[in-house]
Parts: structure tokens; C-alpha cells; sequence
């Protein structure tokens, strides 16, 4: 009879989860200290608690299987964990941690590993994820999950983290939220804003992923003093803007693909983005429109090593108001004769040969190729067709002011 007992205790110790059972003993508001060693995940957290690592190395493990964390009450603290081994399933969103309908979440200093998604957040407000490391499992970057899934939140500040070698972070009908101070690497959508409005997207920094950033709908965004490298891929896209309003200030473009890419709404009627003080330089394609070369705001930038500086990728449709003005074009051959650094004559952004690659996929084989060049420069020397006339800047900048 004793060593029936004595078998089922050590069952029981070996299944038992420990930390799970101190989270249920603890009162409301207190706070576990956690000391080196490695903690059974799949916990829930249903009541105002802080879980702190003292030491370094604490880690919970979720065993592959579900969530590793489960949060369902507001006031809750992570600090200095690492969380890791998730479950793989993607349609049930197996995450590092879970976070639904709470208040005052302080996510801090802990790093997520091998999860499939890193933080699955739902209806959280007034929170902060801040000083994270983040990254998914080593599968093929279609088959990872988001490093943030962000729903229905609002107010809440997301800094200082590092995010690599995860899918996306997406942000959708979430509003007045801070995302600052982040460094995002290896990923497919860096940073995908849906439907979401009032955000801040301030000094992060965007290297080595498809694209770095794509705004879809949302109004009154803010996009300012960012640095956007090196997307991945002919196709990389450093930033995407289509439809709602944006300001797109001070923010570094280098080494895209496609630098910006804007498919403006059909139905604005007035000056929707605000694309100011940007350095957007040494892309392939500096900014590429879809249709309409409309309701934009040029001004202040630095175009400059650019394979092209203006692409639009559809025949017909009209420009309407567009301000574009005090640009830095390396290409501009005019005079400043008052030695205002403005120049005397407006700098006309045309479409010659290049019409044939940028309307047919086909062509762009052969971009950049010495054929394609020369066809350009007898079109301009001799034009044989009508060229379209892209866009003009009525006070170009002689030279650079920074």
C-alpha cells in the first residue's frame, strides 16, 4: 500500500505544474519572485499579479503544446522571463503569451522564443510591451506567426523591443497607440497597420524585411523619424500607403526596391499625405504610385541616387492636387541665378521610353539594361511620342540642406 502511494505522489510531482498552483494560492495583487531554473508553461493568469525573475534564466516552457502564457485579468506584470516552446498550430494562434479584454498589462524585459505567435493581444488597453526580445520558430517565413497580433486595442505603448526572424506584426482596429524605439529584422510585413487610427510610429528601425511598413485605411497616422533599410527581394517594399491620412516625416529610405509605394483612395478630396523631410535615397524605385499621382503633399525631401526618382504604374487617370516643392533632386540641371538655393526653373518629372516597363511586366526584364537606356535618351532628345507628364516641383533646392 505504501509503495502504491509512494508511486502515486511521484506521478503526481511529475505532473503537477507548480508555478500554476502559486499563481492560484496567491492573493489578488501580490507579486511571485522566480529564481533560475526551468517552469512548466500553459498557465492562466486570472487575477492582478506581477511574476518577476529575480535571477537570470527563468524560464517557462510551454512543452509545445497551446499557450504558454494565458492572461485574463488586468494589472499583470512579466518581467525578466523568457517564455518559450509554444504550441505549432496556426489555427488556434498557439502563442508565447495570450493577452484578451485587460487593462494595465506590463510586458517587460522578457524574451519570447520558439512560439509561433509571440504576443496574441485582444482588447488590451493602456499597456506597455517594452524592452521584449521576439522571435518565432524556424520554419519558412510564411508559416510563422506574428511577433505582436494586435486587435481592438487602444493606448498602449510598444518600445525598445527587438523582433527577428518572426511573419508580421499587424495592428488592426487598434487606436492612439505609441510604437517607438523598435528594431524589426527578417521578417515578411514588419509592420502591417489596418483600419487603425491616431497611431504614432516614431524612431524604429526596419532592415532586411519584404515590407517594412504598410498602412492600409487608417487616418491621421504618424510616421515620423524612422529608419527603412534594405527590404528584401526585386520586390521589397520599404513603405506602402494606401488609402486614409498620413504623416510621413524625417524618415530614412535607403537601398529598396521600392521606397514608397502609394495607391491613393479614388474618391480624396484633399491633401491626404504629408510626405516631408524624408531622405530617399540610393532605392530603385524612389515612389511608385499605382494609379492617380494625387492629393500629396511632396516637400523638404532628398531624392538623390535613385534609379528612378517617380514610377507610375497605370496608364490614364488623372493628377489632382498635389503641393510638391523645396525638394533635393540630384537629377535638377537648373540655374540658381538670385543664389537662393532655389532653382530658377521648375523640375519636370516626365515618362519617356520607361512608359514600356513601368505599364508591362514583360519589359522590366530588361530595366536597367543599356537598350533601355538609350531608348530613353532619344526620347527625350527626339521625342517620337507625346512624354507624360509626372509631376513638377515648382521650387526645386539647388543643393542639399542636410
Amino acid at each position: 500500500m505504501k509503495k502504491i502511494l509512494l508511486l502515486l505522489l511521484f506521478i503526481y510531482a511529475l505532473n503537477a505544474n507548480v508555478l500554476q498552483e502559486a499563481i492560484d494560492k496567491a492573493p489578488s495583487g501580490s507579486t511571485l519572485k522566480l529564481y533560475s531554473g526551468v517552469y512548466s508553461g500553459n498557465i492562466t493568469i486570472n487575477k492582478p499579479l506581477n511574476i518577476i525573475g529575480v535571477e537570470a534564466d527563468v524560464v517557462i516552457d510551454g512543452g509545445g503544446v497551446g499557450n504558454v502564457v494565458d492572461i485574463k485579468s488586468s494589472n499583470v506584470t512579466l518581467n525578466n522571463l523568457t517564455i518559450q516552446n509554444s504550441g505549432p498550430l496556426m489555427y488556434s494562434l498557439d502563442s508565447g503569451i495570450k493577452i484578451e479584454k485587460a487593462k494595465n498589462i506590463n510586458i517587460i524585459n522578457c524574451k519570447i522564443l520558439d512560439s509561433l505567435y509571440g504576443l496574441n493581444i485582444y482588447m488590451m488597453q493602456d499597456s506597455t510591451i517594452k524592452e521584449n526580445f521576439i522571435s518565432s520558430k524556424d520554419y519558412d517565413i510564411g508559416l510563422r506567426g506574428d511577433a505582436l497580433k494586435i486587435w481592438h486595442s487602444h493606448n498602449n505603448l510598444i518600445s525598445h523591443n527587438t523582433i527577428t526572424k518572426t511573419r508580421d506584426i499587424t495592428i488592426n482596429q487598434s487606436h492612439n497607440n505609441i510604437f517607438t524605439n523598435n528594431n524589426i529584422t527578417n521578417s515578411r510585413f514588419a509592420l502591417n497597420v489596418a483600419h487603425s487610427n491616431h497611431n504614432l510610429i516614431e524612431k524604429n528601425s526596419f532592415r532586411y524585411n519584404s515590407v517594412s511598413l504598410m498602412m492600409m485605411m487608417s487616418e491621421d497616422s504618424k510616421i515620423i523619424n524612422n529608419s527603412i533599410l534594405s527590404s528584401n527581394g526585386a520586390a521589397g517594399i520599404g513603405v506602402i500607403l494606401q488609402g486614409g491620412s498620413t504623416v510621413f516625416d524625417s524618415n530614412t529610405l535607403r537601398y529598396n526596391a521600392k521606397a514608397i509605394y502609394i495607391d491613393s483612395n479614388p474618391n480624396e478630396q484633399e491633401i491626404k499625405r504629408f510626405i516631408t523631410n524624408n531622405d530617399i535615397s540610393y532605392n530603385k524605385e524612389a515612389m511608385g504610385f499605382h494609379m492617380t499621382i494625387r492629393q500629396n503633399k511632396i516637400a523638404n525631401n532628398i531624392f538623390e541616387g535613385n534609379i528612378d526618382d517617380i514610377v507610375k504604374g497605370t496608364a490614364g487617370y488623372k493628377t489632382m492636387l498635389n503641393e510638391v516643392e523645396y525638394n533635393y533632386w540630384d537629377r535638377y540641371a537648373g540655374f540658381d541665378k538670385n543664389r537662393d538655393n532655389i532653382g530658377d526653373n521648375s523640375f519636370l518629372i516626365y515618362q519617356y521610353a520607361d512608359r514600356l516597363w513601368h505599364y508591362n511586366n514583360k519589359v522590366k526584364f530588361f530595366y536597367g539594361s543599356p537598350i533601355m537606356s538609350m531608348l530613353n535618351f532619344l526620347a527625350q532628345v527626339a521625342p517620337f511620342i507625346e512624354p507624360t507628364l509626372l509631376l513638377e516641383d515648382s521650387k526645386p533646392l539647388v543643393e542639399k540642406l542636410r
